[in-house]
């Protein structure tokens, strides 16, 4: 297979770029998908993308390779480039040049009108191929579906016009290229700067979570289900499902993207990591249940994390009791700013109450460890979690106090 830097399925890619060069976990020797010279080929391509931003380390089972990059020194999210690598025949370039520069000056052509023109032009080019009608006529409408081009109808016919443009773009130029790094499916804003004169490279930021652009596809198609109220078809750990989707979600401290699915089989919620579908495909219309709606909020009432599926039948009550004193304002914006589906009551004028009814009383502990010092009093419907609680806190404190104390170890918690 002759090496080429252009890639006709993202997916292939995808699945590529995380295994070797963003978790770094395999070698050359470990890559059995395909042949030797496959990994070479697929290699020598993402060389020509990210080049200066690999590296490697050499271990005893040989060397890997993965992405080295300090986000702070770049203005712009390098995995961007992978999706502006995507393969094309002769004629698909041919047609988008020429359809496009004919309806710039002949706006509103019919098929007719349009076959008419391209072949006046492609008479002019030795060599050059005429394509037939139901060729054009699949290319007019992908360009339709992208929004390249409009219909509309003269009599009977159809006519294929182009968009009204908005041309003012450099005044979007700073709004685009913070959205094509913080937001999903950024890879939109990075090609609407494509077409200003110069890039906005004003942000930089300390916590840059590039990964989730490879998802890009999965969400535009998740998002469009959801739109359309339609089924989806997914691959997900050897297993094929088909779902409806319901909402995206979006870690803030680890920047992971979650799909929230309902199924129409289980009749259950799940959270499903975008990093882990593959070969999403959007199904059929869905009708959907009248109270669907209704037990999605009741769901999102409960759910605290993205492992909340694991049990909607009933609910575990949890309550904290904090001293928050003067000076400690911080800790009372944190309370009320991540406090999600709990509420927040003060006692007087030093404490303050945390209530929540959670699926999954285990997810809230690392949150809740965020609050050590300030704790007067947590109890809850599920024992062994808030015994396991107090007890780590106890090791913590026998481990760092020990010494100190000269109690045996005791030290008050």
């Amino acid at each position: 297979m002759a090496y080429s830097e252009l890639i006709k399925n993202f997916s292939h890619v995808r699945a590529y770029l995380r295994s070797f060069y963003v978790y770094g976990f395999q070698h050359r020797s470990e890559y059995t998908q395909k042949s030797s010279r496959m990994y070479d080929n697929e290699r020598r391509r993402v060389e020509s993308w990210l080049g200066k931003y690999l590296t490697f380390i050499q271990d005893k089972e040989g060397r890997r390779v993965f992405i080295s990059l300090d986000s702070r020194d770049i203005p712009q999210n390098p995995l961007f480039s992978a999706f502006r690598a995507k393969s094309f025949t002769p004629t698909d370039i041919s047609l988008h040049f020429h359809v496009l520069d004919i309806l710039q000056t002949e706006n509103s052509l019919s098929i007719t009108d349009l076959m008419n023109s391209l072949t006046a032009r492609l008479l002019d080019f030795n060599g050059e191929i005429l394509p037939d009608e139901s060729t054009v006529r699949r290319k007019l409408k992908e360009y339709v579906a992208l929004g390249l081009l409009c219909t509309g109808k003269k009599g009977r016919e159809t006519v294929y016009s182009l968009p009204d443009s908005y041309s003012d773009l450099e005044k979007w130029n700073c709004a685009a290229a913070f959205f094509s790094e913080v937001l999903p499916m950024g890879v939109i804003g990075s090609y609407i700067q494509d077409r200003m004169a110069e890039r906005c490279q004003f942000f930089r930021f300390r916590q840059h979570y590039i990964l989730s652009t490879l998802d890009s596809e999965i969400l535009y198609s998740a998002a469009q289900a959801i739109n359309e109220k339609r089924l989806i078809t997914y691959s997900h750990n050897n297993q094929n499902l088909k779902v409806l989707p319901q909402k995206i979600y979006i870690g803030t401290q680890t920047g992971r993207q979650y799909l929230l699915v309902w199924s129409p089989k289980r009749r259950k919620f799940s959270f499903q990591r975008t990093d882990q579908i593959s070969n999403l495909k959007i199904d059929e219309a869905f009708d959907v249940p009248q109270d669907l709606e209704e037990k999605l909020k009741i769901y999102q009432s409960h759910a605290w994390g993205v492992t909340s599926c694991n049990n909607q039948s009933c609910t575990e009550h949890i309550e904290m009791i904090l001293s928050i004193r003067a000076g400690e304002d911080y800790l009372l914006n944190k309370l009320i700013n991540e406090k999600r589906c709990g509420t927040v009551e003060q006692i007087d004028e030093t404490r303050w109450l945390f209530r929540a009814d959670v699926y999954n009383t285990l997810e809230m502990v690392p949150w809740l460890r965020s609050f050590t010092g300030s704790i007067l009093e947590l109890k809850g419907s599920n024992s062994v979690v808030i015994k396991r609680f107090w007890k780590d806190l106890s090791d913590l404190a026998n481990l760092y106090c020990s010494g100190d104390t000269g109690k045996s170890g005791e030290a008050d918690v």
